[in-house]
Order: C-alpha cells, then structure tokens, then sequence
C-alpha cells in the first residue's frame, strides 16, 4: 500500500459524503475505493458508501499504488482540434483503437495519450488516460479527452445528462426514405454473433437515433446522411441502420451484403461535438475535417454546391433542432 490515512468522524453522515469532503474527491471516486476494499470504519471492511457513520468512529483508508502500464511504441500521430490545461479535442483517425485489450496488438489512443504525459490516477490505485466517450476503431473524428480528475468528472456527467452531443456523417446504401428518420429500440449483444450488437432486443438498452438526410448521389444509389445520439450504446449507429436495411459504406460487419459497394474503409465520421468547458463553463463546438479516403470518396459521389451547403454545422444543427 502506498500509504494509510485515519480519519475522525465528529458529525453523523454517509461514508461516502465524509470521505470526499475529506479526501476532496468526488463520492463516485470514493465508491470505488470502498468497492476495491480500501476503507475500514472502527477496524472492519464496509461494502457501502451509504454507511451511516456515528460520532466518534474511526475511519481508516488505505490507498492502493497506482498501476502505471508502459506505452507502447508508436509511429502515428493524432490531430489535435484543441487543448488547454483541462481538456484536449483530437480527430480520432480510422483505424486507431481507443483501448487496448488483450486482443488488441498494436498501439491504442491510450498509448498516444500517455507518450503526450496524460495519465489521469484514481484514489482507487486505477490507471485511466481521461476518455470521456470512445469511437469504434474503424470510425473517425471529433472525440474530448480529460486531463485531470475535475475535468473528467465534469464532462462524465455532461454525457449522462446530454449537455455534450456529437454530430456524425455517415455514406450509407440504400438511400434512406425520408428527410429526418428517428429510431427508438432498445440494443444488446447479439445472442447469433457476438461481434455484433443487435436491436429490438429485451435484454438491451433504450437507444434513440435521428438521421437527416444531406445529400443523394448521381446514381441515387449511395446517401450522404447526419446522425445524432440520444444515447451512446455500442455499435448504435450501424444497428439501427441495420434496422431498416441501411448499411455504412465501408461496414464488414454489418455491411455483409457481396455485391454492396466497397470502401477502404468504414465511412462513418463524428463530425461535430460541443461540451460546456469544465472550467470557463462555456459551450464549446469543434468540427472535425475528413480524412482523405472519405473526403474523395464524398466529393466523387455528391455534387459539390451542394455538399459545401448541407456539412455547414450550422445548417447540420438547425436540421435536428427543428425536428426534435
């Protein structure tokens, strides 16, 4: 252990309220402590955060070492949107995943962040590197990432309580019917592949989704579109397309379709993203340009006047705002 703290209980309260104001930690931080067995009142394990503590106990944290990992190498490097003291804005590119795992063999997000110097450590002994929210490995674009406790907790909440958005582009076949499409069903793991997530499921997830459709392409066989979350499950762009028999360009796993046109890639962009900023308070908005792969292939599709008119982010936002 790197080191024990004792602490006097002198006003009955929760645990968990006590220890933040203690610690100056947030109670999530100190819930995981008391989940990874870390804190005593009166010499004996709690379980609870919500333990009613007496006047006069003795509470007693020991705080575990932080786990550093080393990175590995890297020969990539990633666009930086913006950065300050509490929050850096990068352009994700295709390809790169975010975490590693045991599956994952060449260098993450992760291992970028931590050749930059950002290592966020819990009070819980937990090495994490400040993602706030994750793209798919072959999606592109806008994504937000913590650089200290404060901020990351600031911009967690801001996901739960839909204060952050994210505006994504996708190049999707069949066109979609209508102007604006909204899909509510809920999604979980699919029980026939385990790659895949499916909807509709009752074991899964409420999900929403709206679509708008941008632009069509000459042979009105390819659709440019905007997507909006409500929610953030896994996969829940590409499912509810699924849904209606709609693929992304560019999508093995969901695109299985042989005579379905082929991508270099999976054409599916987080376009915009606004946050309030943890510190000044202020709404931000960042856009994130295409990669080339996917900026060709939409100015080979679409016509351009066209193009330069529906990606403005003003429009981009109008369009939802006026159909929620």
């Amino acid at each position: 252990m790197l080191n024990t703290q004792l602490y006097l209980c002198e006003n009955s309260e929760r645990l968990d309220t006590f220890l933040a104001a203690q610690i100056g930690q947030t109670r999530s931080q100190i819930a995981t402590l008391i989940k990874h067995n870390c804190v005593y009142v009166d010499d004996k394990m709690v379980s609870r955060p919500g333990v009613k503590l007496k006047v006069g106990q003795k509470i007693r944290v020991e705080f575990p070492e932080v786990k550093e990992s080393e990175p590995q190498k890297i020969d990539f490097d990633v666009e930086i949107l913006y950065e300050d003291d509490d929050v850096l804005v990068i352009n994700k590119p295709s390809g790169l995943t975010v975490h590693p795992a045991p599956s994952v063999k060449e260098a993450t997000l992760v291992d970028w962040l931590k050749h930059k110097g950002i290592r966020l450590s819990t009070i819980s002994g937990e090495e994490r590197h400040g993602i706030v929210h994750r793209l798919d490995k072959g999606t592109s674009g806008a994504m937000i990432v913590a650089k200290n406790n404060e901020a990351h907790e600031f911009l967690s909440k801001q996901l739960q309580d839909k204060s952050m958005g994210r505006y994504y582009m996708a190049v999707v076949t069949p066109p979609l019917k209508d102007d604006v499409t909204i899909i509510e069903s809920n999604i979980g793991r699919s029980s026939h592949n385990r790659l895949k997530m499916a909807c509709g499921l009752d074991h899964g997830k409420y999900a929403k989704t709206m679509f708008k459709h941008l632009a069509l392409s000459e042979d009105e066989k390819v659709q440019l579109i905007a997507c909006k979350l409500f929610t953030g499950r896994t996969h829940q762009i590409r499912v509810h397309l699924e849904s209606l028999n709609r693929h992304i360009l560019g999508d093995h796993i969901y695109g299985l379709n042989p005579r379905q046109e082929k991508a270099e890639r999976i054409l599916l962009h987080a376009y915009l993203l606004y946050f309030i900023h943890p510190k000044t308070e202020e709404k931000l908005f960042f856009t994130a340009q295409f990669d080339h792969i996917m900026q060709e292939t939409i100015e080979k599709k679409f016509d351009k006047e066209i193009l330069n008119e529906v990606i403005d982010t003003d429009y981009i936002i109008h369009s939802f705002n006026s159909n929620i």
